[in-house]
């Protein structure tokens, strides 16, 4: 059985469908080299609008619950007092039910088949949960607090499964929640330790920072394009553990919750962590222009927000009302400024739409006029849809 549930054809065809229609308002394809793209990579799957997505979730769900009942009818019928067996019969129903609809009605995340993803894998954590519980020592119970040795017999076949699913299907929710289980697995671990909750920030730090290395590794891969979505979500999600592990108010009121206070103390190295909450949004915000990359810049405007909300929570200046009325006024000049500023492009940043930009010669028409001769498959390092490796804006301004 091949890893991926989808052919890598298909990932082109989405790429292509999404990128032609923007090349050609910018003036970088003719009529007829548009046409001869979207002839080249016309869909062969089906994947609806999101409204019918949504509509196709809630039936599948439905129809799921209403065959589970029957098998729950069926088995108390003929006094069946396990239901692992329906467990069973209804995980492995529903991801059967998926690779049928993904390889013989070509189904690519039109809803169906990624309802029956989330709800197999969902049965299956909970048979895990179920099974790991058997394994407990008589008397314990995962109730007895995070940072047990015994939630290890839980996380690891977890992460494994969620790691199987990621890289077959490429599901963004499911690569997530990969990387959650991911993040828990180390915090239960170091909250064995005498000097675990200590550690705990710089760890979830340094695994940020490893992830995100690993996926700007996995950019060069030819089947890059396969996990791109994947890749983008987990790269917010590392950008957003580092600022968040070395944020004082995350670091200060998770250290409570863990000790089980009602209120929460000040906590050892606080300087550093203040340090951090003020300097990690400025250097996701530098890297962001630097790179002209919208993720690392998006990333650092919320930080910088959360990093205003942590100030104002334990040093309150000024009334709310006042506050919020100031840094409003404040933020809507900035925006009309950087708005007017960069009208025309300044230092490769435009606040110009891409299809109001001046056209150059650059790496996409370089692209459009090879597929225009001969359509193949677009190198796997190309990310459609702009930036370096960062995704940012096209022809390197956004």
């Amino acid at each position: 059985m091949k890893v991926k549930a989808y052919p890598l054809l298909w990932t082109t065809q989405e790429a292509m469908e999404a990128a032609a229609p923007r090349w050609f308002r910018r003036q970088l394809l003719t009529d007829a080299q548009y046409q001869a793209i979207r002839a080249a990579y016309q869909p062969d799957f089906y994947r609806p609008g999101l409204l019918l997505r949504i509509g196709l979730v809630l039936f599948t769900c439905v129809g799921v619950a209403g065959a589970a009942a029957f098998l729950a009818l069926f088995g108390a019928a003929a006094r069946l007092e396990d239901f692992r067996l329906l467990g069973w019969a209804v995980a492995l129903g529903c991801l059967g039910t998926q690779e049928v609809i993904i390889r013989e009605f070509r189904h690519y995340r039109s809803g169906t088949d990624s309802a029956l993803l989330y709800i197999g894998l969902f049965v299956l954590a909970l048979l895990l949960a179920e099974a790991a519980d058997h394994l407990l020592p008589s008397g314990t119970t995962y109730a007895s607090g995070f940072g047990s040795p015994h939630y290890a017999l839980l996380l690891l076949p977890m992460l494994g499964l969620l790691l199987l699913a990621t890289l077959r299907y490429a599901d963004r929710l499911v690569a997530a929640a990969t990387y959650l289980v991911l993040l828990a697995l180390l915090a239960n671990w170091l909250l064995q330790l005498s000097i675990g909750r200590l550690l705990l920030p710089f760890a979830l730090m340094l695994m940020a920072v490893a992830v995100y290395q690993i996926l700007q590794r996995w950019r060069q891969r030819p089947d890059y394009l396969y996990y791109r979505a994947c890749l983008i979500v987990l790269e917010v999600l590392a950008l957003a553990t580092f600022y968040l592990a070395g944020n004082y108010y995350v670091v200060r009121e998770g250290n409570a919750e863990i000790s089980g206070l009602y209120q929460s103390v000040q906590v050892p190295l606080a300087p550093l962590f203040y340090l951090f909450t003020a300097i990690i949004p400025l250097v996701y915000i530098t890297v962001g222009l630097r790179k002209r990359s919208r993720l690392w810049l998006l990333t650092g405007l919320a930080a910088v927000a959360f990093s205003l909300f942590t100030l104002r929570y334990y040093r309150s200046v000024l009334p709310p009302e006042m506050a919020a009325v100031l840094a409003g006024t404040f933020l809507l000049v900035l925006a009309v400024w950087a708005a007017r500023y960069l009208r025309p492009a300044r230092h490769g940043l435009t606040a110009l739409a891409d299809a109001d930009q001046p056209t150059s010669f650059n790496l996409e028409s370089l692209v459009v006029a090879q597929t225009a001769q001969a359509p193949t498959a677009p190198t796997p390092g190309f990310e459609f849809g702009g930036g370096h490796s960062g995704g940012g804006g096209a022809d390197g301004s956004y």
